[in-house]
């Protein structure tokens, strides 16, 4: 497990007042995690317990979900985004990075390669929404967020893996 440790770094935002972010749960980045076969990440996410996957790109506005946290595994190419906000911070990801976003993260898609494809899941097959920061959706939103439970397994590593450990020590 430290070997696993040693390639996560963790990125915690605060609420900007549009983008909520997670209040507790840091954002894991797991570099250059599958880069041997990684056009087999969408089966690895999902036999790792993280399903209703998909294989696209990241749209070019902030988003996030309140409903689910969000796995994206870059599949080809590269990206970069900025996460948590219009104040966040830039990430610069190519293929074989993974990023966890927990629930509420902001991200947007800055640039990518015409070759970029990243591959998308959600905790035990979670649905998910799409919000983009409107003021009306608030109350609601910062409720949901807070009732996303901790998922039961690492999207990479699976029932071993980091995740666990990180954000069970960071819950609140």
């Amino acid at each position: 497990m430290k070997d696993e440790m040693n390639n996560v770094q963790m990125l915690l935002f605060q609420d900007d007042g549009v983008i909520p972010n997670h209040p507790s749960l840091p954002v894991l980045l797991y570099k250059g995690t599958w880069a041997t076969d990684f056009s087999r990440a969408e089966t690895m996410l999902n036999r790792n317990g993280w399903g209703n996957s998909w294989i696209n790109g990241v749209f070019d506005y902030h988003h996030y979900h309140s409903n689910a946290h969000e796995v994206l595994a870059v599949v080809s190419g590269f990206v970069q985004l900025i996460l948590g906000g219009e104040k966040g911070q830039k990430v610069y990801l190519q293929t074989g990075d993974v990023v966890v976003l927990p629930a509420g993260t902001g991200h947007k898609r800055l640039e990518a390669s015409p070759d970029f494809r990243i591959a998308g899941a959600y905790p035990a097959g979670m649905s998910y929404n799409t919000r983009t920061g409107e003021p009306g959706e608030r109350p609601k939103v910062l409720r949901e967020i807070q009732d996303v439970p901790i998922p039961d397994t690492d999207p990479v590593y699976g029932k071993e893996g980091p995740l666990l450990e990180l954000w069970n020590q960071n819950k609140t």
